[in-house]
Formats: C-alpha cells, sequence, structure tokens
C-alpha cells in the first residue's frame, strides 16, 4: 500500500479532480473546490514536487504535447508510478490549475533541483507561461484538453455494463412484438412493448423517451465469500418511445366492445446485437465526456476479478479489456483510482518432494488497471498495462 503523509494526502484531495459530468470550459478552470487551506497545503507539496528516484529512466527535460495524447501516456513518460501525477502536477497551480486543461501544442518542462523534480509550462527561470498551437475561434478548446485515457477506450463501457438487484429487469418495460413478425430486431426496425400494470409506458411531459435494451441479468458472485453482488445485464441496443400504451375498444362480434391494451411503439435506433421478444428497457441513463485524473486510492483496497465483461467464453483478459472486481463505491472506490493487478498463484504438486504435497505459488505483480465506473458493489475497470492475461479470482492492490 501507498505510504502518504498528510500534507500529501491533503494536497490529492485537493488537487484530485474527476468531471462527472462534462469537462469545465477553460473560463472556469480556476473555480474547482479547493479551500484556502487545501491550497496552502497543495503548494508546500508543490515547492518541493517529487524526489528524481520517482522519474522515469527516460523522462524527457521538455515535451510538446501533441494530439493524442493522454494524460496516463504523459504520465508514463515522466514517472515510474504514473498514478503520483498529481503530485508532480501540483507544483504548478497557476500556470495549470487543472491537469485535464492541457492542449496540444503547449510545451511542459522539467525543472529538477535539490534532489526533487517539478513540471513547469516555462524553463527553468522564466515566467510561467502556457503556450498552445493557435486555433481558430470556432475550434472549442473542451474538445482540444487532453483525456486520462483514449475515449474510445471506455467510452463503449459507460453505458453498456449495468449492475441491478435480480428483480428490476422483471419488473422493467419489455419488447412484447415486433413488425411482419420478425423474430431478431435490428437497427432501424420498429417493435412493441408494455410496462408493468402499475407503470405503463407513457409518452408525456417530463416522462422518459429513450431507453436501453438488455437481456439476460447474469449474476456477478464474489470469487472469495461465493455471495451474489448483483446482476450485470446484457447490453444489446437503445430504443426510442414514439408512441405510449393507450387502450381501444374493439368489437366483440357480439354487437358489444372488449376493451383491449395497446402496447407502445419503440423505434430500435441502434444494436450491438439483434434484440428479440422478451429483451427489457431500462431507463438511458444521463451521457457526458468523463476524464479522470489517475490517483492511487487512501484506504486499503485488496479486491478480486468477478468476471471478463462481454467475453464469458474467454478465460483470460488482456489489455484494454474491461473487468468487473468485487468492490465498489461502498468500498470507497472512485473513477480514476490505480489498481496494480496480482497474478493469482497455482496450487501445484511439489514433485521434488518424497510426500509430493502441494504447495501454492505467490502471486506476482501482472500489471496495472484503472477503476472508470463504480456500483454498489463492484466496480469496472479497464486494463492498462499488463504482463501475462488477467483472470477470474486475480487480485487488485493498491500499487507500491
Amino acid at each position: 500500500m501507498t505510504a502518504f503523509t498528510s500534507v500529501q494526502r491533503t494536497a490529492l484531495g485537493a488537487l484530485t479532480i474527476i468531471a462527472g459530468a462534462m469537462l469545465v470550459a477553460p473560463a472556469q478552470a480556476q473555480n474547482f473546490p479547493i479551500s484556502g487551506g487545501q491550497r496552502a497545503t497543495a503548494q508546500q507539496v508543490s515547492e518541493r514536487g517529487i524526489p528524481l528516484s520517482e522519474l522515469a529512466p527516460n523522462a524527457p527535460d521538455s515535451y510538446t504535447v501533441k494530439r493524442g495524447d493522454t494524460l496516463w501516456g504523459i504520465s508514463g513518460m515522466y514517472l515510474l508510478r504514473p498514478y503520483r501525477w498529481p503530485e508532480l502536477w501540483g507544483m504548478n497551480l497557476k500556470a495549470i490549475p487543472n491537469p485535464h486543461l492541457i492542449f496540444p501544442g503547449q510545451t511542459l518542462y522539467l525543472d529538477k533541483a535539490d534532489g526533487y523534480a517539478r513540471l513547469r509550462t516555462s524553463p527553468s527561470g522564466q515566467a510561467e507561461t502556457v503556450r498552445v498551437s493557435p486555433r481558430t475561434r470556432s475550434d472549442s478548446l473542451m474538445g482540444t484538453a487532453l483525456p486520462t485515457l483514449k475515449p474510445h477506450l471506455i467510452e463503449p463501457f459507460l453505458v453498456e455494463p449495468v449492475v441491478v438487484d435480480a428483480s428490476v429487469l422483471e419488473r422493467a418495460p419489455r419488447i412484447v412484438a415486433t413488425t411482419e413478425e420478425r423474430v431478431l430486431m435490428a437497427h432501424g426496425d420498429r417493435a412493441y412493448a408494455r410496462g408493468i400494470d402499475s407503470a405503463p409506458l407513457r409518452v408525456a411531459p417530463g416522462e422518459q423517451r429513450y431507453y436501453r435494451v438488455y437481456r439476460n441479468a447474469v449474476p456477478l458472485k464474489d470469487p472469495v465469500s461465493g455471495e451474489i453482488l448483483g446482476y450485470e445485464a446484457q447490453y444489446l441496443g437503445k430504443a426510442e418511445l414514439v408512441r405510449g400504451e393507450t387502450t381501444e375498444d374493439v368489437p366483440d362480434g357480439k354487437g358489444g366492445f372488449t376493451l383491449d391494451k395497446v402496447p407502445a411503439t419503440v423505434d430500435i435506433s441502434g444494436t450491438k446485437e439483434e434484440i428479440r421478444a422478451g429483451d427489457r428497457l431500462l431507463a438511458e441513463p444521463g451521457r457526458g465526456y468523463v476524464s479522470y485524473t489517475p490517483q492511487a486510492p487512501q484506504r486499503k483496497v485488496d479486491a478480486r476479478v468477478v468476471s471478463i465483461y462481454g467475453e464469458s467464453a474467454v478465460a483470460y483478459a488482456a489489455q484494454n479489456q474491461v473487468v468487473s472486481i468485487n468492490l465498489g463505491a461502498r468500498d470507497g472506490l472512485e473513477p480514476g483510482h490505480v489498481l496494480s493487478i496480482l497474478s493469482k498463484g497455482e496450487r501445484i504438486k511439489d514433485t521434488t518432494s518424497d510426500s509430493k504435497e502441494m504447495i501454492k505459488l505467490p502471486a506476482e505483480a501482472n500489471g496495472m488497471a484503472m477503476v472508470f465506473r463504480t456500483f454498489d458493489r463492484v466496480s469496472y475497470v479497464l486494463i492498462l498495462d499488463v504482463r501475462n492475461g488477467v483472470r477470474v479470482g486475480d487480485r487488485l492492490v493498491n500499487p507500491e
């Protein structure tokens, strides 16, 4: 577990900014919630920077940010332990108040003095400036700010994994029929859906119109305790509610009428897999660009891999794949937390002994991962780098 002084812990809390919805505009960059005391503490840390022993062997003296760069990539360029980025970054609150608001064209300078390193936006001895490439007035700075990770690696997973209670999908609206008696539905098809009797699908001001389509809530079982942590619903696609549920008087052939229920109409607006009758609709969650500041958790973490997301037939996960772990928001995990991956030591027979007894090999460091989405008891993490495949039961702990 990483040991931080009280000054460092406060500074990390002050400097770590996690945008839960949309990145702030440059004009708002100075308004992130840091108290005067926290700022003063951060400045104490910033005056020293980080020990030279924490620098990567080939850390450049200067680097000009390019399109396609990420915070994590630059962190790895400068630091042996990239999750200590806030400490390196914190030395420059005036010039770079938000690590997400650096842009292609900006030059970073590494200042080394008295056994410590600091990152600046101008050469040592010159006034701090922020240099960015020329851009037209219509080019939004928000669109060019440096992300922590390449967006395409995690954006699909920001809404896809859904961990629910066992009864949630049972109560959710369901697709009941298709047009032209189709068995499977894809993008552009029309379908019909019903809610439960106490909550029919309606189209009205303030009512939900956009949904995600799910199937098969798979139990996520804790590999240590065997307890069910929640149910992961399989994401299939998106649907838009066009008309709500109604009723209609239908002649009964005897001079009277029967009141029939008319299901809601939905249009399938996107699919990852084919959709069929019986699949469920869950309200589309709020969406926005999410970015993270790499950081080490402040409390002890000892998690286990529960599953490899979307790959039920695959035994090992590789770099840039997603796995779920058996700790979540209630355990203090947050987006941006970086964890070390430990491979699960094998149990083998000691063939060199007369007794041929079983022994267990020790766990070995195998790579790093970052938490990007949390539920109450489950989190999803992206494997940033890995030596060997990651499998169910492998441990994730505080980085050393």
